[in-house]
């Protein structure tokens, strides 16, 4: 090998440990650059996350304000919800439904909010849970109560209303404490007003939904109050999407509240609308009589409301026998013979003998002397008929 050929190798050799050397010092900088980088997106998380957390501290709620679902539900965490009702502390417990106790509460932009807690396990209570979120994100009505959001932590199940500063229509109408030493305070006009617009939101749920939807726990302690006594029907856990065909059924288990289930629908499990009718018009007897629906304690008789009731609505005389003592002056006899009457069809045995609820609406327009709220059926979908796609079916 000759001196030429010896430099061109030393040559090249040396290019190719050049060469090296920069490709080893560019994987070098490149792997210090990306650590930078992952470096100061680390530092910047960890600032947005204890901005996140002061601005929690300042609002109240400890982990910042609810974040907002795709159908503008506000999802709340657990500790939000805990914090918000005092740590669900017995002294703000404002009543107890199917789903479980509910709470009052105030979030930390001051608005007051009803909590409900599901203290339901197993399936049942996670079923119920669904059922209430999927047909309230969906629902619009004034007649039925809102859900501002819910909470689905780990285990926790949690729905967060509108606050009802007067609670249920059950506890006016049967007070067990206070100044009015158990007699009712609800006068005849304020009752016709309740009567009409509880009518309207089962008339919405049943005629302004595509498939309608049977309620299937309608009841007094499930119509809610404001503070000015309009009401609003709530608790829609045991809530069925009806037929989509006129005069059809939906076949499930029976569900609800003594004295208010549908005799047809107690002895088949065949679940319509006429059910929520039938439910509707005991709640009417009630506000017309003062009396609860089943009371064993009452004469031989006399325990089961519509039992007793039905045989002396269309008689104008035992009509007056049947009134509750505490309406005493307040109404027309005209009035509670014309109510006596709607009551009378809407718990007929027989379920085809019922009105629909938007008859009954009609029928009790005449009486309610104060102005309504104005006529709204208004849905997410801009006031068109919501249609429940995607909701649990409507068999079990």
């Amino acid at each position: 090998m000759d001196g030429g050929d010896w430099g061109k190798e030393k040559l090249a050799l040396l290019l190719i440990i050049v060469l090296a050397i920069l490709a080893i010092t560019s994987l070098l900088m490149a792997f210090v650059y990306y650590c930078y980088i992952r470096y100061k997106v680390s530092k910047r998380r960890k600032a947005l996350k204890k901005g996140n957390e002061e601005e929690g501290q300042d609002n109240g709620g400890g982990e910042g304000i609810p974040v907002v679902s795709e159908r503008g539900m506000q999802l709340f965490t657990y500790k939000q919800l805990q914090l918000a009702t005092g740590g669900f502390g017995k002294a703000n417990i404002v009543g107890h439904g199917s789903f479980g106790s509910v709470y009052r509460g105030v979030l930390p932009d001051g608005r007051k909010i009803a909590v409900k807690l599901m203290d339901r396990p197993g399936k049942q209570g996670e079923e119920e849970f669904k059922m209430e979120v999927e047909l309230l994100t969906r629902l619009r009505s004034p007649y039925l109560l809102g859900l501002i959001g819910y909470c689905s932590d780990s285990c926790h199940r949690l729905l967060v209303y509108d606050f009802m500063a007067n609670g249920g229509l059950h506890e006016h109408l049967y007070p067990t404490s206070g100044t009015c030493g158990g007699i009712s305070k609800l006068d005849w006009e304020t009752r016709m007003r309740i009567a009409f617009e509880a009518a309207r939101g089962l008339e919405y749920l049943h005629e302004h939904v595509s498939p309608p939807v049977i309620h299937r726990d309608f009841k007094s302690s499930n119509i809610l109050l404001d503070r000015n006594f309009h009401a609003k029907v709530s608790d829609f856990g045991l809530a069925k999407l009806g037929p989509e065909k006129i005069g059809g059924h939906v076949s499930t288990r029976v569900l609800g509240t003594q004295g208010y289930v549908a005799p047809e629908y107690a002895l088949t499990g065949h679940l319509t609308t006429k059910s929520d009718v039938y439910s509707y018009g005991v709640v009417l007897l009630e506000l017309l009589t003062g009396r609860v629906p089943v009371d064993m304690k009452r004469p031989t008789g006399e325990g089961v409301l519509v039992s007793w009731a039905l045989p002396r609505l269309t008689d104008r005389e035992k009509v007056v026998q049947i009134m509750d003592p505490a309406l005493e002056g307040q109404y027309s006899m005209k009035d509670a013979v014309q109510v006596a009457a709607i009551a009378a069809m809407c718990v007929q045995p027989e379920a085809d003998y019922r009105p629909l609820m938007a008859d009954v609406v009609q029928s009790l327009v005449p009486l309610v002397k104060q102005k309504p709220i104005a006529r709204h059926v208004g849905s997410s979908s801009g006031g068109q008929t919501p249609k429940l796609h995607g909701t649990p079916g409507p068999t079990e």
